[in-house]
């Protein structure tokens, strides 16, 4: 699969303007949100905001912002199911190919002296998981990277190749659905210990 698009959304900003950088050399178009496009853009690098691809503004304190089909259909379609193919056009859905996110510093948060239970829980990230889990389902059409360490290798791939090979997309499926498994360990874990108090 050529990566043309990429949806950069990073609450962990190591290496990630390197790593955009790279890909737009590559030819890729970037789409982010929030502070990580600020962060993308300030670099001097094309940069689209999530909000002109879903046609509607970040709402409810960011809480709503990349919940739409437009991002949504375009990570999840299978490329080579006609149908799913015709209903993206018929929707004018773009393909998404390839998927940076991590996830709120939930465990940073809950580190910090007398945090509370409110400051807790808006450090649980919905549109994160949602979008790594999609990714990582459609892994043989889209590239999840969850982990700023493979920013380099992924890189270097797609201005080698214009894609990445089958069994990386594979490995970087399978630490994505690692990465929101522990991630909703650690909430199932903080929620208990309230529980007990």
């Amino acid at each position: 699969m050529q990566i043309k698009r990429a949806l950069i959304s990073v609450s962990n900003k190591d290496g990630v303007v390197e790593f955009a950088r790279q890909l737009h050399e590559a030819g890729v178009e970037i789409v982010s949100t929030g502070g990580t496009m600020k962060a993308i853009k300030e670099a001097g690098i094309p940069v689209t905001y999530v909000s002109d691809v879903t046609g509607f503004p970040e709402i409810m304190d960011g809480r709503v912002k990349t919940l739409n089909p437009y991002i949504h259909g375009g990570i999840l379609a299978v490329r080579d199911n006609e149908e799913h193919v015709k209903q993206m056009q018929e929707h004018k859905i773009t393909g998404i190919d390839l998927v940076a996110v991590n996830l709120y510093p939930f465990k940073e948060t809950i580190a910090k002296p007398n945090v509370t239970l409110a400051e807790a829980i808006e450090n649980i990230d919905i549109g994160g998981p949602a979008m790594v889990r999609a990714a990582a389902k459609n892994f043989k059409f889209v590239t999840i990277v969850t982990n700023p360490a493979r920013y380099a290798e992924i890189a270097k791939q797609v201005k080698e190749n214009g894609c990445v090979d089958d069994r990386t997309r594979m490995e970087l499926s399978q630490e994505a659905f690692a990465h929101t498994a522990a991630y909703d360990a650690m909430i199932k874990e903080y929620l208990l210990e309230q529980l007990k108090k």
